[in-house]
């Protein structure tokens, strides 16, 4: 008698569960991916809507197929928008360099070389960041009105530098705590003074952390509305109040607005595109220790 066996393939537990997990993980991507296009939808629209015809922008349906047109752009320009952008320009650059300049040292006594009450002095920093801004508006509008700098760019270079100081002096700190002290050391015994260390060996080292601190002073001080708003009148507004000036009582134009909202947005992304391999680096740098 022959006795016939059967064989059945048996899938190993380890095969089963990475199989699983190749699902999931797709899964994940792809909600994710889902998650990202959701946000940047809007942004899109804005993109499309700008290169449109007024009628086209304000119609019902709306027009996915249109052609194409730079009308807007133009008339965005031709409305005055050069002096706001260079007021802007002024503004966040200037008081960027200055955050910089003194977030460096600042950071740096505050972490390698510790001062007393270091807890304190940050508690301090981080606490002007609670106070709303409306609450200070009064003051500071009453003292450039007797210094007689009201609509004056460099009364919004010193308030967006010092709004800047606190979260720039926060940052750059978590970055020179990630400094190895041996290299201090070694820079100390090869005879290298203070001012040497930090422009050859730690700005160097924590080069990322710099411009990732930058571009969010860039970001902050780009965006701001409020100062603007209140502090400025036709010498020195910015480009968000540029934008709101597009809206008005004659009605709102879609797509001048989005020309505009486009043009404002340029700078930001320009920059951090040009800084995004320093920015993820940086960004990552002080997160864990």
């Amino acid at each position: 008698m022959t006795a016939t066996l059967s064989t059945r393939t048996v899938t190993p537990p380890e095969n089963s569960k990475a199989r699983r997990n190749k699902v999931g993980a797709s899964a994940l991507t792809t909600l994710t991916w889902l998650i990202a296009l959701i946000f940047f939808a809007p942004v899109l629209w804005m993109v499309m809507t700008a290169f449109k015809q007024e009628s086209d922008a304000a119609s019902t349906p709306p027009k996915f197929i249109f052609a194409p047109t730079f009308d807007q752009f133009a008339a965005v320009l031709n409305a005055g928008a050069g002096s706001y952008f260079l007021n802007s320009l002024l503004a966040t650059g200037i008081s960027t360099i200055l955050v910089i300049l003194l977030a460096v040292p600042a950071s740096y006594a505050l972490s390698i070389r510790p001062v007393k009450k270091t807890s304190d002095v940050l508690f301090f920093f981080i606490s002007t960041k609670m106070l709303p801004v409306v609450a200070v508006i009064m003051p500071i509008y009453v003292i450039a009105g007797q210094l007689k700098v009201l609509d004056n760019i460099g009364t919004l270079i010193v308030l967006y530098t010092s709004m800047n100081l606190p979260i720039a002096v926060w940052m750059m700190r978590s970055f020179f705590q990630e400094v190895p002290g041996e290299v201090l050391e070694a820079a100390q015994m090869d005879g290298a003074g203070l001012i040497k260390t930090m422009r050859t060996i730690l700005v160097p080292m924590v080069a990322p952390g710099l411009a990732a601190t930058a571009l969010i002073c860039v970001i902050f001080a780009w965006n701001e509305f409020f100062f603007a708003l209140n502090l400025t009148a036709a010498n020195a507004a910015t480009v968000p109040v540029f934008l709101v000036s597009q809206m008005t009582s004659e009605g709102l134009f879609l797509a001048k607005l989005s020309a505009a909202s486009v043009l404002a947005s340029l700078p930001v992304v320009i920059a951090g595109w040009v800084a995004q391999k320093q920015l993820v680096r940086g960004l990552s740098m002080g997160a864990v220790k």
